[in-house]
């Protein structure tokens, strides 16, 4: 008998990237995209009373950083925008949805609003031999909402 009863909780509804869908804010499926990350970065203000030996840390800021991989099959809004934005200083503000969807047909859906460029941008990456890809790097300057939750039953 396993002692965690629950550490493999059922394989079969372990999902992959075919599982996993981006959307733009008003729901077209952004299919060029072959990989997108989401992560948080949380960053605490450190301190030590006075008496105390051991530091401790409080809750300060966080952001959301985003970055995806598209193919390039045809220009579209995002290097539009991008080089738009470096001509005109009109900062492009983007809303992405990822959806990742269950067996069972529940679907993980999370919402990042008020996304701009940050960080390196392919604008051209040519490889020979290769399927031609930008990379893309933004800021979620919202807060990611949740929409609905990915479940098993």
């Amino acid at each position: 008998m396993a002692l965690n009863a629950r550490a493999a909780t059922d394989s079969r509804h372990a999902r992959t990237g075919k599982d996993a869908a981006i959307y733009d804010g008003e729901g077209n499926m952004i299919a060029s995209v072959d990989s997108f990350q989401a992560q948080s970065n949380f960053s605490n203000a450190k301190y030590q009373p006075l008496g105390d030996w051991q530091e401790y840390e409080s809750a300060s800021t966080f952001g959301i950083s985003i970055t995806m991989s598209q193919i390039v099959i045809e220009d579209d809004t995002f290097v539009s925008d991008v080089l738009e934005y470096m001509e005109s200083g009109k900062t492009p503000n983007w809303k992405f949805q990822g959806t990742l969807v269950g067996l069972n047909g529940s679907e993980e859906r999370i919402v990042y609003p008020q996304c701009i460029p940050s960080g390196n941008w392919d604008i051209q990456n040519f490889t020979t031999g290769d399927v031609i890809k930008r990379q893309m790097s933004m800021f979620c300057n919202g807060k990611p909402q949740k929409t609905s939750d990915l479940t098993i039953e």
